[in-house]
């Protein structure tokens, strides 16, 4: 998605708020039939950027309720903590200059799994956000100066970055980076319940080159049997798969949390299925569909130390975070 003079990255539709647009990740006409809390985390501009080429910019967001950390990347290369900068409800004009030792920067060191240095990058993590204004002789970057490859991600708060300490931390931020790609971030805090209606969006999708599908813990604690996860997994990974057999799509089943930390915990009695039942459904879903593009990943070999999640005994920190991603990274290769 591109507005005047930069490229938006991971939003779907800028919807005019505010005396600005607000950056949505997914457009309301497909997030209308989602749960309500669904719609309102693909408000949340998780892991959307605001990208342009150009010796400087000034770049004008607010948040209007809440919060939102915005991170400056130029090219690989991410900005000092004090570059970094916190969004409220007030307007905020951010600066961006290009660094002299990063435009010093030999390219011949680098390969197109990064991108150039000269693309300015300003990621955005938190609540809502209304871009106002971009000014500065500045425009979209062009194809070749980004990575070839998008890894899109599917899941729960855990894909979208809940716990993490910034959003380059997040799993799917950092295997897309070891991938040498750019990345999409479809994750659904609190909702990922799997709707038709985001497998068809996401099959409808022509612009990623791996689907990693995350489901769905949120859909056990929202009291989903294991028949009804079933269903909507199978047409999940079937339908993605079946719309891109040329693309690698993996369904990864649920990370270990507390209720295989805490057997005699009494978390979870009133749960319809167990974690095992739906980690099962899942196996199901990706036999059954039987095509060469779709690939089991089992969430709890990726994150293999407990340690890597928060007091919670749900979300992975920075550390559980970091495995996740290394090891999704190495899975996708593979295949």
């Amino acid at each position: 998605m591109s507005r005047e003079n930069v490229e938006l990255h991971n939003v779907a539709e800028p919807l005019p708020a505010d005396d600005g647009v607000r950056l949505d990740r997914l457009p309301p006409a497909v997030t209308e039939p989602f749960n309500d809390r669904s719609q309102e985390e693909y408000e949340r501009p998780d892991g959307v950027e605001i990208r342009f080429v150009g010796e400087s910019a000034e770049i004008t967001l607010s948040c209007p309720e809440g919060s939102c950390e915005a991170t400056p990347f130029w090219g690989p290369f991410q900005g000092r903590p004090a570059e970094h900068v916190t969004l409220g409800a007030e307007p905020t004009t951010i600066e961006l200059s290009l660094p002299e030792r990063v435009a010093a920067v030999d390219r011949d060191r680098l390969d197109d799994r990064y991108f150039d240095p000269t693309v300015g990058r300003l990621v955005l993590f938190g609540n809502p956000v209304v871009l106002h204004d971009v000014s500065g002789d500045v425009r979209p970057p062009e194809p070749a100066e980004r990575p070839d490859g998008t890894l899109l991600t599917y899941g729960t708060s855990i894909t979208q970055g809940a716990c993490a300490s910034r959003y380059p931390v997040t799993y799917g931020h950092q295997a897309a980076r070891h991938l040498g790609a750019d990345h999409l971030n479809l994750g659904s805090g609190g909702s990922a319940f799997c709707e038709n209606a985001l497998a068809d969006y996401v099959a409808g999708r022509d612009d990623w080159d791996w689907a990693v599908l995350a489901v769905s813990v949120n859909m056990i604690a929202a009291d989903f049997d294991a028949d009804e996860f079933g269903e909507r997994v199978r047409y999940l990974v079937d339908t993605v798969a079946g719309a891109h057999p040329d693309k690698p799509v993996a369904a990864v089943t649920l990370y270990p949390f507390f209720a295989d930390l805490c057997p005699d915990s009494s978390d979870g009695d009133e749960w319809p299925a167990t974690p095992s039942e739906y980690r099962q459904e899942l196996r199901d879903a990706v036999a059954a569909a039987d095509r060469d593009n779709l690939h089991l990943i089992e969430g709890p070999d990726l994150l293999q130390d407990p340690g890597g999640l928060s007091t919670d005994l749900l979300h992975p920190m920075d550390h559980g975070m970091t495995e996740i991603a290394h090891r999704l990274a190495d899975r996708l290769r593979e295949r």
